[in-house]
């Protein structure tokens, strides 16, 4: 555990810039978050299980093969570089995060002509309806306080160009949704609730590309909303999405005023309502 500490203080930190860059805009990236032998390692076990042959075009045949959940020693060791623990403690807290050993599922995306099916502009639910069908994702939810979701990642596995798929950011849009869901307070609101308009209320906010090569980390606030696209580029685009889960609470009322990046960006959007 001391070498583990060691490592993370070692790190390189985000600078002010980045966090304020997370704050506005409600992501940052970093690259050579991991590196990219795990990346290659991860890939092979990936291509195993699509069933496809990664030499024979014939054999992708999908737009889309989603797998998961994947825990083994290249995922595990991804999720957990000294340079990611460092920005979480950074962007959450120390001590208010969870570990991963695993990164979720893996929407695989092939180049096709297809609609996907997927590309719906959205934000990850967090928690479970207390009635309901809990089957129905459109059912789960979301608070203001991002109950049972610290951050949104995006783990690229894979080089990722403007025409390989990249998942698609709305800028500053979790400013408009922390406003959103204040109103409904702990219980929060569906994503069925949040979507019903298809978040047309962030849709002049400035759209960026998560691109980048292979080892690249997008650290996201958990209101950012973001989309799936077609894959139009030659190779397909190799890309986890797991949650970082909190060791503790969100509170946006600290008598001792010590608010994490995530945190203020929720204060911040709702002072400017």
């Amino acid at each position: 555990m001391n070498e583990v500490h060691s490592a993370q203080s070692s790190a390189p930190s985000l600078s002010d810039a980045q966090i304020q860059q997370f704050m506005r805009d409600g992501f940052v990236r970093i690259d050579a978050a991991f590196p990219r032998e795990l990346a290659v390692q991860g890939r092979s076990i990936l291509w195993r299980d699509t069933g496809c042959d990664e030499a024979d075009l014939k054999t992708w045949t999908k737009p889309v093969i989603w797998l998961g959940m994947y825990g083994q020693e290249p995922f595990a060791q991804a999720a957990n570089t000294p340079v990611l623990h460092k920005a979480f403690d950074q962007l959450v807290g120390p001590a208010c995060w969870r570990p991963r050993m695993d990164l979720g599922t893996f929407p695989i995306r092939f180049p096709s002509p297809d609609d996907p099916g997927d590309t719906g502009w959205h934000i990850d639910a967090s928690f479970p309806p207390e009635t309901g069908d809990q089957n129905d994702f459109l059912n789960w939810r979301i608070n203001v306080t991002s109950k049972g979701r610290a951050l949104l990642m995006l783990f690229l596995f894979s080089d990722v160009g403007q025409d390989d798929a990249p998942t698609r950011i709305r800028a500053g849009s979790h400013l408009h949704v922390a406003r959103m869901l204040a109103p409904a307070g702990e219980s929060g609101l569906s994503l069925r609730e949040l979507a019903t308009n298809g978040f047309a209320y962030t849709a002049a906010r400035q759209e960026v590309l998560a691109t980048g090569e292979a080892g690249t980390v997008y650290l996201c606030h958990p209101f950012l909303v973001h989309a799936a696209q077609p894959h139009r580029g030659t190779r397909p685009r190799f890309l986890a999405q797991p949650p970082l889960l909190p060791g503790q609470p969100f509170l946006l009322d600290r008598a001792d005023g010590a608010y994490s990046p995530v945190e203020q960006a929720i204060r911040i959007a709702l002072q400017a309502a």
